[in-house]
């Protein structure tokens, strides 16, 4: 029988560990051109002998393939690791994956490496101390509140509230629940209810779309009018649109149903949305193709976020006349070599999304002349044998960037997608077929729109077999509602 307890065990393993400067190779390969710029600045406070050029001084290129410095033996001092020169970082990939390491951990790993002083803390306070933000739907409303409530009761209550409504702006708990959570009484926690549904944005606090709507029409004094009735009434019949079938319950005419429902058509389905997070920030693109005079399509990478490095000629001229020894001149050879690979890594970035950009042009030249429709499927693999990387390395070179193009700006991954192959032999992107989908409903008779199953047989016709349900899936993808919901009544 084995024993139990504790036993020491030795043995030997092998690990694979990614080097600081690879890892801060992949973070500059993967971050877009803003981003870029915050690593390149936070690498310029730690590293001395790295110096921004200004717009009247030479260029990066010329600075970073001068002559090196000499050592004692006559052999370059500085020279840049070998690792820098790869333009290929696949087996840095790998060790990410077998690590379990995640690029955005990575990045901020890396920014704490840096010597951070005093005055870099209060510099990066002032920053954070000075960034403004929109108001947030529950402060909105607990600042209207305040101004018409004074009961803590029912401020109380109004707290639990808004700290349960969805992002329309739906409760999503009752009166009687709050006043058992809160302890209040519950006439407290009721008048805490219509308290929240008087306020702006008007519909808040509703427990469902019916509702909202019909707080919104009490709100224009029209409780009372055909469109509260239809929308009270005749709710099941009003999603279906089924207009004949309103009039007749109301007794009304199809006019006057057609009209109301476009009333409600003008209301809001979700005030809450308003205070949603604006996620359409200002995209900045990493790289732009245009035509030039002689239809030639042309690339031209952003660099106006990149600052333009150089190493410090002070520090060169220090070392080469000898002026430091020991451990000084280590830190300072040290902060050579970092400096030099960051040059050369920024210059790696920019020339693998050049080429990779290059061969999306190629593989999609469709697209740049025609638009969206003719996009082909295209894989990452496809693209990588071209330029001669691994598949790792284009799905990081194209994370985050955006191209700018004829037809508008894209994330660098739009143009990677999977498609169909229609009769002709011709590949179709499966961007090219929703979109061909939403042509094909536009078209379509107003009284009497097509089925999904119709949308199919049309696409057969044009050499493209996909299934119905695929076509009830882009259809929901498109926002576009089903057959019986686009009918139109006369």
């Amino acid at each position: 029988m084995a024993s139990q307890g504790f036993h020491q065990v030795q043995k030997l393993s092998q690990s694979q560990v990614l080097a600081p400067q690879l890892r801060q190779s992949l973070k500059i390969l993967q971050v877009p051109a803003i981003e870029l710029r915050n690593a390149i600045l936070e690498e310029l406070q730690a590293n001395p002998t790295l110096e921004e050029l200004g717009s009247e001084d030479i260029s990066v290129e010329e600075q970073t393939y001068e002559p090196t410095l000499l050592d004692e033996e006559g052999k370059p001092e500085f020279e840049q690791p070998e690792s820098a020169q790869k333009l290929d970082f696949s087996d840095q990939f790998e060790i990410l994956k077998k690590m379990g390491d995640d690029f955005t951990d990575l990045m901020y790993q890396e920014a704490g490496e840096s010597n951070y002083t005093n005055e870099d803390a209060q510099r990066r306070q002032h920053f954070f101390d000075s960034l403004t933000g929109s108001t947030s739907m529950q402060e909105e409303l607990l600042d209207q509140a305040h101004q018409q409530e004074e009961n803590p009761h029912v401020l109380t209550a109004f707290e639990y509230l808004i700290g349960n409504l969805d992002e329309r702006g739906f409760l999503t708990t009752t009166a009687s629940e709050t006043a058992l959570v809160s302890n209040i009484p519950l006439l407290a926690a009721q008048n805490a209810v219509r308290l929240l549904q008087s306020l702006e944005p008007v519909g808040i606090g509703a427990y469902s779309i019916q509702e909202c709507l019909l707080i919104q029409l009490r709100a224009k004094q029209k409780h009372g009018s055909l469109a509260a009735l239809i929308i009270d009434e005749c709710w099941d019949l009003l999603l279906r649109r089924r207009i004949p079938e309103i009039a007749r319950k109301l007794s009304a005419s199809t006019e006057e149903v057609a009209q109301s429902i476009a009333e409600i058509a003008r209301l809001d389905p979700a005030p809450g949305r308003k205070f949603a997070e604006d996620n359409n920030s200002v995209v900045q693109p990493d790289v732009t193709v245009y035509q030039d005079e002689y239809d030639e399509w042309q690339i031209e990478l952003n660099n106006d976020y990149i600052p333009r490095l150089r190493i410090s000629n002070t520090y060169k001229e220090i070392l080469a006349k000898g002026q430091v020894t020991g451990k000084d001149r280590e830190y300072l050879q040290e902060k050579f070599r970092s400096g030099r690979f960051l040059i050369s890594s920024i210059e790696q970035r920019q020339q693998t999304i050049e080429r990779i950009t290059r061969q999306i042009i190629k593989f999609q030249k469709g697209f740049f002349e025609e638009g969206s429709s003719a996009l082909k499927p295209l894989t990452m693999n496809q693209i990588a044998e071209e330029v001669g990387v691994h598949e790792t390395t284009v799905s990081r070179a194209i994370a985050n960037k955006y191209m700018r193009t004829p037809h508008g700006t894209f994330d660098m991954k739009y143009f990677f997608t999977s498609g169909y192959q229609s009769d002709d032999g011709q590949s179709r992107s499966n961007t090219s077929v929703k979109e061909r989908i939403a042509e094909i409903i536009s078209e379509e008779p107003a009284q009497k729109p097509y089925s999904d199953q119709r949308v199919v047989q049309i696409l057969e016709t044009e050499g493209v077999k996909i299934a119905r349900r695929t076509v009830a899936k882009y259809r929901d993808e498109l926002n576009i509602l089903p057959t019986n919901l686009r009918r139109q009544y006369k």
